[in-house]
Formats: C-alpha cells, structure tokens, sequence
C-alpha cells in the first residue's frame, strides 16, 4: 500500500509540475488571463473597424481566393493550399507552390475559423487575416509574385476586376494590394463551422456526446489542457485580436518516451517563434493551433509530420505533459475531439473575370527572372 501511494503521489507531482510548466511558459505581455474551457462558439466573428464587410466586398473577396492569377504561373491560387470545397487545407505535409515548389517548412493549416485566430501562421507573425493573406502572394516558393506592383498590374489588365474593385472601394486608385487583401480576407471571415456536437452538448442536448466523448472530456481536463487549449476556438482564453497565444513544442524532448517522438518526427528542426523575435525564449515556440474540426486536419503538428489524431494525442501527452495515455485514455479524448467538427458552409465555386481575346499570362518568364534576381539580392 505504501509503495502504491508513493507511486500516485510521484505521478500527482509530476502532473503538477507539467502544468505549471505549459502555465508559465505561455506569456502574454504581463496581462492576466483567466482560463476557460471550451465554451459556446462564437455568433459573429471580429471584423476590424477599416474593414467592413459588405456582400460585394464578400463576393470579390471569393473570386481572388479562388484565382490563380494571383500567383506567378497562373496556377496556383489560395484555394489551392486552403481548399473550402474540403477541410480548409489541401491534406499534404508539406504544400507544393509554383514551379513545383515545397512550402518548407510548415504544414499549410485550416482556413476555416482562421477568422477567430488572435494572430496567424505557426509563429504568429501576421496580426490579422489581412497581414496574413499578403504573405503567400509574395512567397518565392508559394504564390511567387515577385512584387506587389506586378500584382495590380496584372489585376488591373482585368476589366471585370476594375469594375468590382471600383464598386467595391470607389473610384480613386480601386485595385491596391491593400484592397486585395482587404477583400480576401473579408471573404474568409465566411468561413466559419458553428453547430457541432460539442455545441449542442452545451446548449442542452445531452445525447449529443457519446460516453466516451464526455470520458474524454474529463481526461482533458483532469490533465490541464486548458491551459493552452482555451476557449470557444481551444486555442488561446481570450487575449485581443493581434496579440497571440503561443507555447513551447516540445516541452519536455528529454523524457525518454518524447524524444523518441522528436527523433521520428523532427519535432525540433523547425525554430518557430525565433525567426520572427530572434529572442532565445522563443526558439521552439508556436501559435497553439485550435481544435475545432482537428479531426478533418490531418496531417498534424507544425510540419505536418503525424498521420493520424491518435498519434497526436499520444505525441502531446508524452511532450507537453510527460504523461504515457493508455489506449482508453486515448480514444476517449479523440471522440472528444471528434465532436468539435462543425456544420460546414457550402461553398461554389465562383466565376472568374475574363480577358476577352487575349490573355494577361504572356510575361511570366520575365517576371519569374525578375523573381530570381530579387532572390539573390
């Protein structure tokens, strides 16, 4: 008896110390911030006052995502990485941009509830959707437009583009790359998957979790997942758009059944936070993803190098809070996470703006030089 109650005692402190470890290794600017678990998800979604949505802006918003002039070749659109048809992601590790290129080294995440996400990107460089949807354009390697100039140039050459831009954003200078991203990323704020079983559950519908969802909802807790995994979204307990969340990943790579994980899976070949801050205290660090429709986002973690939700959960025990889960505890945690999958909106395809008798598509060779030679600079 009393070498069993020293065993428990060993694992309570254990526990505890893992806890106080994702508590303080996720910081937020000195403000406090009460944690919540879960929570209803949310009626509206934030929109920043210099950018109102309105139906046409929604509508132009559509068609650029969806188009592939916005890239280099011509072949490669947001929709490509972000398929809405699907899961808001395009299901591969690593995603493939022009001229055949690999997205090294993150996994392309869900577009769908993006639109809650307090910052955007693994290592939360971009404040908002609109910062966000600048990125890819200019990519070398995703959408690989050397410039934003070539950019409106291009759009501009569109007559059906001059004319939306224009009702959308009024006469003086319509198509800018700030109205582009304006309207994509009002687009996205559509983008959103209310109503899960998880939902329901909290409104009422007590039938809408099997036992072994709400098993696994109780395990969660009892291991103090909400601590990074807070509120409505699971991702962060309310801090201000264009603040972030972040935590460590991996926590603790020294413990025998982690750094197995890390070596399988290069859980720490990618730097994270310090690319952006250049600070040693965010070497390793990462936007805490949400859960919200996690069960559809396979392939998982920041490389997208987990094939399945089960590994996942095994590799997140064992990392961030030193624990071995048994194969109950997992699969009742991901029934858990299967409950969070929402109602998604139906998405058609929209139909782009032509250019009658000509194509806009005839300098690419010279702006992929132009590209090339911006690289080596």
């Amino acid at each position: 008896m009393k070498k069993t109650g020293s065993l428990h005692a060993r694992k309570r402190h254990r526990l505890a110390a893992a806890r106080t470890v994702l508590a303080t290794a996720v910081g937020f600017g000195g403000i406090a911030v009460a944690f919540a678990f879960g929570g209803e998800f949310p009626s509206k979604v934030p929109v920043p006052a210099n950018n109102p949505m309105t139906p046409p802006k929604i509508s132009l918003g559509k068609q650029l995502f969806f188009d592939p002039r916005l890239s280099l070749t011509g072949d490669v659109s947001c929709e490509t990485c972000h398929n809405v048809m699907g899961n808001g992601s395009d299901g591969l590790p690593l995603s493939f941009g022009v001229l055949g290129r690999v997205d090294t080294p993150r996994h392309a995440p869900s577009v769908f509830n993006a639109a809650f996400n307090t910052v955007q990107f693994w290592d939360g460089r971009a404040d908002s959707l609109e910062a966000q949807a600048k990125g890819p354009i200019l990519n070398h390697v995703e959408m690989g437009m050397p410039n934003a100039a070539d950019l409106v140039k291009r759009l501009q050459e569109i007559p059906g583009y001059r004319d939306e831009f224009r009702k959308v954003f009024g006469d003086k200078d319509p198509i800018t790359f700030d109205h582009v991203v304006e309207a994509i990323a009002t687009y996205e704020r559509t983008l959103v998957t209310p109503n899960s079983p998880y939902d329901r559950y909290i409104k009422g519908d007590k039938a809408a979790l099997s036992s072994s969802a709400i098993e696994g909802m109780k395990t969660i807790r009892s291991f103090g997942c909400e601590s990074c995994h807070a509120g409505p979204m699971f991702d962060n307990p309310g801090t201000p758009m264009g603040t972030g969340w972040f935590q460590k990943f991996p926590v603790q790579p020294h413990n025998p059944v982690c750094a197995k994980y890390v070596q399988k899976y290069h859980l720490m070949d990618d730097p994270g936070r310090f690319d952006v801050t250049h600070k040693a205290a965010d070497m390793h660090v990462f936007k805490v993803p949400g859960w919200r429709n996690v069960a559809l986002e396979a392939p998982y973690f920041q490389n997208g190098s987990v094939r399945t939700l089960q590994t996942a959960v095994r590799v997140m025990a064992a990392c961030q809070l030193g624990l071995t889960v048994t194969d109950k505890q997992v699969n009742d945690i991901v029934s858990f996470l299967d409950s969070l999958t929402g109602k998604f909106p139906k998405e058609t395809m929209p139909i782009l703006p032509e250019t009658p008798n000509t194509t806009i598509m005839m300098n690419v060779s010279r702006l992929q030089q132009d590209a090339v030679k911006s690289e080596k600079k």
